[in-house]
């Protein structure tokens, strides 16, 4: 199953019938020369498994587990930074907000405007987001039930703006871990959004690492390839051309080469779901309610 509701983006569509789209970068902007050097790869990568392509990284890690750890160059430099990836690779670019006053000036650079999972419940930020009419990218948070985003999506909607996706990205199971469901992905769905799954972040462990998260991107092929056979719109995944060097999300970031491939693994998926969709009369999807 795929989302019905399409989103419009830089002249593509992200849900529906459309090709997958992947979001992907490193989780926080480090240097230009790097930026560029993912970016020019993953476009490749994705042009070449059929998905369509959104250059992914942080101006500001608002959220970090410890006060030392890096955060990235700030809004100004950064917008400067992904205003560069966007226009000398043609690729359009999502990052984080974390409050309402960086809602229009992000709007500016970005072609979406992503929501951070802590902060998916905050009104003011969410219409913010939605006032300035470009998509709005909102993550599950890892407290919330899927069926609960509908009010997220409420408060964007009801702010003026239709255009709207939504991202699993785990949930907390008792402390510094995430388990994720794989039917919330079509739970969100029924919400009418296309709904991306976030491979790496879902790979997290939550400040576990003794002043910063923790992670294990062993398992993050197993879940995209499990969450692309359950329908989602696209995949996130955060990727470094050396991850153990990364400044951010090291140990849950994929390095380039083990991205491209596992691209290839999920469009072969992909291309084998919708066969066996056209070769089977659908009787209907089934709509969940929580008891």
């Amino acid at each position: 199953m795929h989302s019905n509701h399409t989103v419009g983006i830089a002249g593509f569509q992200i849900g529906g019938n459309t090709a997958p789209v992947l979001i992907a970068g490193p989780c926080v902007l480090e240097d230009i020369d790097t930026a560029l050097e993912i970016g020019s790869f993953m476009k490749d990568a994705a042009e070449a498994s059929g998905f369509n392509y959104i250059f992914k990284a942080s101006f500001d890690k608002a959220n970090r587990t410890s006060i030392s750890s890096y955060r990235g160059p700030g809004i100004k430099k950064g917008l400067e930074m992904l205003e560069t990836v966007k226009s000398r690779l043609s690729v359009p670019v999502i990052s984080d907000i974390h409050e309402p006053a960086q809602a229009e000036l992000a709007s500016e650079v970005l072609d979406m405007l992503q929501i951070p999972a802590f902060l998916c419940r905050q009104t003011d930020l969410l219409a913010s987001a939605a006032a300035t009419g470009i998509p709005v990218n909102i993550k599950k948070g890892q407290f919330m039930a899927p069926w609960d985003m509908k009010h997220a999506v409420g408060k964007v909607r009801q702010s003026g703006n239709e255009n709207i996706v939504l991202t699993e990205r785990g949930s907390c199971f008792g402390y510094n871990n995430l388990v994720v469901d794989m039917r919330s992905l079509q739970i969100m769905q029924q919400l009418g959004c296309p709904v991306i799954f976030d491979a790496t972040h879902s790979v997290q462990l939550p400040g576990g690492g003794d002043g910063c998260s923790s992670g294990q991107r062993e398992f993050v092929p197993v879940l995209s390839r499990a969450a692309m056979a359950a329908g989602a719109d696209g995949i996130f995944m955060e990727v470094h051309t050396n991850p153990d060097k990364a400044l951010c999300d090291g140990p849950n970031s994929l390095d380039l080469p083990g991205a491209a491939k596992l691209l290839q693994e999920l469009s072969a998926i992909r291309k084998a779901i919708k066969a066996s969709c056209q070769d089977v009369s659908s009787e209907g999807s089934t709509t969940f309610s929580p008891r």
